[in-house]
């Protein structure tokens, strides 16, 4: 789960220290209406090659909506009946955090992460299935790994294919986000390959996470979720975006800072009932990009619901929330 790794102080303290964002807007569209089972955390959506659509998330043992129409949403269980038995290995209760999913290869491909709430001794999990459904899931085991002694956190996976290659962005807390490449025939990170570093912060906990890279035109742009996740009302979740012309960085914003040096546009901010926005993904339907996201609803005691949005991209190529 994209999740607070320090108290809430230190991440409100991590706030108040940020330098000025490159685009600050003050307004922010609300998300398309939905209707039926809203509540989820850290969705990621996609359009199914045999109609209709489907969104895991954090929860249950990845929990799984459908809809036919992308505004009504149904419960539709969890991907798998029970957890793999080496999750266990990272918490007591094989809990599932923060999947992503993908089609390739004539299959489609679900990345998740089990971790130790509080430390970077994590690890992401792949799982495949001809269908993309609920329950039709084969697991394949551990992807990559990180333990206490590492300088990264093993945990939400983002899968993108550039130049003919595979690469996967993760990332939380421990120094920010990072980049390693997968082997496209296991979709397994390949031994002794390099991890890239895409962004950080400069001031502590470096409270950013959820990573996700898409390409527009020539560049690749990365988002990422900012500040403190998974407090209802008090949430300070934010999307900020930067890009690169090559998929392993560097990555700047708009002005040219280094995302390594706290750079990014901010897309998305909580406003009004939608509060901390994040845990986002990108998807693709009917040739447009859709952001997909959780917010905090404060008319209703906090839950975390789902937020969808359409994404413009504007002449000078940089991305808007419609």
């Amino acid at each position: 789960m994209k999740r607070l790794r320090l108290v809430t102080l230190l991440a409100a303290a991590a706030v108040a220290l940020l330098p000025a964002t490159a685009r600050a807007d003050t307004t922010y569209p609300d998300p398309q209406p939905v209707t039926g089972q809203q509540i989820i955390h850290d969705p990621t959506v996609l359009r199914l090659k045999s109609g209709g659509y489907v969104a895991y998330s954090t929860g249950g043992v990845i929990g799984a909506r459908t809809s036919k129409d992308r505004v009504h949403w149904k419960d539709a269980g969890n991907a798998f009946a029970e957890p793999p038995s080496w999750w266990y290995e990272y918490n007591d209760t094989g809990d599932p955090w923060a999947p992503d999913l993908s089609y390739r290869a004539g299959r489609y491909w679900l990345y998740y992460a089990v971790s130790s709430w509080g430390t970077n001794r994590s690890a992401i999990g792949v799982a495949t299935s001809r269908t993309g459904l609920p329950g039709t899931w084969t697991d394949h085991g551990k992807v990559l790994t990180s333990e206490t002694t590492d300088q990264w956190n093993a945990i939400d996976p983002a899968v993108v294919r550039a130049d003919g290659r595979l690469w996967m962005t993760f990332g939380s807390y421990w120094t920010g986000i990072r980049m390693v490449e997968l082997d496209p025939r296991t979709g397994r990170a390949i031994e002794d390959a390099p991890v890239h570093h895409l962004a950080t912060r400069p001031d502590e906990p470096y409270a950013v996470e959820g990573p996700e890279i898409v390409k527009h035109g020539r560049h690749y742009y990365l988002f990422a979720s900012y500040d403190a996740c998974c407090s209802g009302v008090n949430s300070t979740y934010r999307i900020k975006v930067g890009r690169s012309t090559r998929i392993t960085g560097p990555y700047t914003d708009s002005t040219g800072r280094p995302m390594l040096e706290g750079g990014g546009d901010l897309l998305l901010a909580g406003h009004g009932r939608y509060v901390g926005t994040g845990g986002q993904s990108v998807f693709r339907d009917r040739g447009e990009d859709w952001l997909a996201y959780h917010y905090y609803d404060a008319e209703d005691d906090g839950a975390p619901k789902l937020g969808l949005n359409r994404l413009s991209w504007q002449r000078n190529g940089w991305p808007v929330v419609l």
